[in-house]
């Protein structure tokens, strides 16, 4: 329904039919627009939601009467008006110009405004569209989401606006590239923990700035020891074993040596955990503490496992993919052989 609908006051309804009958909507005459002669209206009419628009229609001396209609509703008759809505006022009816105001316009004010005059030989018309703008306005959007590595997933981002708006989804990631998507559905197949990371739903339609919503997806995977360091320390001096582990969700980490697990708490070793790094801290180093370590991570995906060596200043560590290794000292080796030989 247009500007002021049906609302009429009833002993005005007679008078209404009358002016239709007599001069502003006669039967057989077109409405046109772009008449080459008076009354001439304005082109189309382009605001947006909100503000106000004006609608101007350009006459002459001849005119005897002037009126402005919505579709079938009358608006203003001259001076006088006819609809009981009050955003709509008169601005100016003058021998060459009659204008009104349609204020705070809203969607169901779009549509044809007809410019209806009198002259002394008959009555003409002329026609101009109104047209209402929307900013857009995300209206559903998805959840932040948990997934487990390798599934499907699909985010949806429905907007709405006049003209209808352009809906695009973009990775926030450092090694994101341009969109991942110019619609309003993403689809992803089989993901990876690199996917993780907010997307960007961005809807616009060139009437307002475009409006921007988020979507947290994350990527749950079984932790991935990266980093396992052993060290050499002497008696009686600090030490520390490193492990490193990526994990979602991250990882729990627990300790061991020769497969007994080590308790927090324990004399002169302290365990220090943090998201993804675990440190396995000696604080006076001594004999019975040098040996083979494993380090445990694990999340409610999967667990894994790295070998690291707390050893003496005389021995040689060797790390190949996070595991050490202690060496014997090789010098000795000569040593050794020929005391067994002199035995014989």
């Amino acid at each position: 329904m247009g500007v002021c609908g049906s609302l009429f006051l009833p002993w005005k309804c007679l008078v209404v039919v009358s002016l239709r009958l007599l001069f502003l909507v006669p039967t057989g005459v077109p409405v046109r627009s772009g008449d080459a002669t008076f009354p001439k209206a304005m082109d189309n009419v382009t605001v947006r939601q909100g503000e106000s628009a004006t609608l101007r229609c350009t006459i002459d001396n001849r005119v005897t009467r002037v009126a402005w209609l919505n579709r079938s509703t009358i608006l203003y008759a001259g001076n006088d008006k006819w609809c009981l809505d009050p955003r709509v006022v008169l601005l100016s009816n003058t021998q060459t110009q009659y204008s009104i105001e349609i204020q705070n316009v809203d969607v169901y004010d779009e549509g044809p405004y007809t410019c209806s005059v009198q002259t002394d030989n008959h009555p003409k018309t002329s026609r101009v569209h109104l047209i209402v703008q929307v900013s857009p306005k995300i209206v559903e959007i998805s959840s932040d989401i948990s997934i487990n590595e390798g599934n499907n997933i699909s985010l949806t981002c429905i907007a709405t606006g006049r003209p209808e708006p352009t809906v695009t989804w973009r990775h926030i990631s450092p090694k994101a590239v341009g969109f991942v998507s110019e619609d309003e559905y993403l689809e992803i197949q089989g993901i990876t923990r690199e996917q993780s990371g907010d997307y960007e739903c961005s809807a616009s339609n060139d009437v307002a700035a475009p409006v921007v919503r988020r979507v947290k997806v994350t990527v749950n995977y079984p932790p991935y020891i990266s980093e396992a360091k052993g060290t050499g320390v002497p008696v009686g001096q600090k030490g520390t074993l490193q492990c490193e582990a990526s994990a979602v969700p991250s990882a729990e980490f627990q300790w061991y040596k020769d497969d007994k697990r080590l308790v927090e708490g324990k004399k002169g070793v302290k365990v220090e955990n943090r998201p993804f790094l675990s440190k396995l801290i000696f604080f006076n180093v001594s004999e019975h503490d040098y040996g083979n370590y494993t380090c445990v991570a694990s999340n409610r995906l999967g667990h894994t496992n790295a070998s690291l060596t707390l050893f003496g200043p005389g021995a040689v560590s060797e790390v190949n993919n996070g595991t050490s290794r202690r060496a014997g000292c090789i010098w000795l080796l000569p040593l050794l052989v020929l005391h067994r030989l002199l035995k014989f």
